[in-house]
């Protein structure tokens, strides 16, 4: 079953880069599971063309070394590039103040991914190739992600999977262990956790994506979050061509 899974996700990566005429992937490794999984695909379909970008920007030293591990286990071609210092200097920049890694600034936070997904667009450029997003169903659904951060790819082969499913993914295609036990988190800053801040846990929002069942409490966070993040996955609005 898992292994079907595998192989579809695989012939439509294949087809997405003969459509579209590119020549490989460009996918960040962050460190965790989704990305994992998703250069994982990528290097099976393209094994010459996948590039994996590590992109430490004040980030919990583990998630590099999970990245890292991930690409020598994998046979991932892969670059590393800090980006700290152009951090600093955009947070210098817009608020003209020094950089507080103990506060939780979400506006300042999401500098990160957009800076990552700038960085991954200058390679997939210079390499003719897609840049992969690695986000999955659960999180699409809450709209648990950076818009024109990590939300900026152009395919994005999980998103029809949910966290467990990516899980079963993980096993299937060999992922390092330490990283699938590892909790999920986006990484925005220190100590920060998916579930926490979403307020559910995966297993809840899951069940809910999947049965439509669920109790009253995450049925409420759940399509609240959905509600308020809408704008995340819709083309920016437009006026009518006539008025």
């Amino acid at each position: 079953m898992v292994g079907s899974l595998a192989r579809k996700i695989e012939d439509w990566l294949g087809k997405q880069l003969s459509d579209r005429g590119a020549r490989g992937f460009v996918v960040g490794l962050s460190g965790g599971i989704d990305s994992a999984v998703t250069a994982a695909l990528c290097k099976n379909v393209c094994p010459e063309g996948t590039l994996g970008v590590i992109m430490p920007c004040y980030s919990n030293p583990q998630d590099a070394e999970h990245a890292e591990l991930l690409a020598r286990t994998m046979q991932i071609e892969y670059k590393k590039i800090v980006l700290d210092d152009v951090f600093l200097s955009m947070v210098k920049l817009l608020t003209g103040e020094e950089y507080d890694p103990g506060k939780q600034d979400l506006a300042v936070a999401n500098i990160k991914p957009r800076l990552r997904m700038t960085t991954l667009y200058f390679y997939a450029a210079k390499r003719c190739s897609l840049v992969v997003g690695t986000s999955n169903r659960s999180e699409l659904t809450v709209g648990y992600f950076t818009k024109y951060g990590d939300g900026g790819a152009d395919i994005l082969p999980i998103a029809n999977l949910v966290k467990k499913e990516v899980k079963e993914l993980a096993k299937h295609l060999g992922v390092p262990q330490p990283i699938i036990e590892k909790p999920p988190s986006a990484g925005l800053w220190m100590g920060q956790n998916d579930e926490k801040e979403m307020g559910v846990t995966y297993e809840e929002l899951d069940n809910y994506i999947l049965t439509g069942q669920a109790d009253e409490r995450v049925k409420r966070i759940v399509d609240e979050l959905a509600r308020r993040s809408m704008h995340k996955k819709q083309l920016p609005a437009m006026p009518p061509i006539t008025f």
